[in-house]
């Protein structure tokens, strides 16, 4: 069984909450159309200045999806993440 590895797109300022859940529309369009093996995303708010958009990938899709999106970090997923 691969890992499985959440690769993280960081948002700053005023408009960070609004620009994360769009920027999960375009996440789950991109696993639509190149069929990845996972279907998890999703947006965290950390405070009124600093949200996340995330998806989740196989590590052996990892460096095609990496490559493709340009996330800024990864770490490894495990279900306890989002709680």
């Amino acid at each position: 069984m691969s890992r499985k590895i959440k690769l993280i797109w960081d948002f700053r300022g005023p408009a960070a909450q609004k620009t994360a859940e769009h920027h999960v529309i375009h996440l789950k369009e991109f696993i639509a159309i190149e069929k990845t093996n996972h279907n998890i995303t999703g947006s965290q708010d950390f405070n009124d200045m600093y949200s996340i958009a995330f998806m989740v990938v196989d590590e052996a899709e990892m460096i095609a999806v990496r490559d493709a999106l340009k996330p800024h970090r990864g770490e490894v997923y495990t279900e306890s993440t989002e709680n």
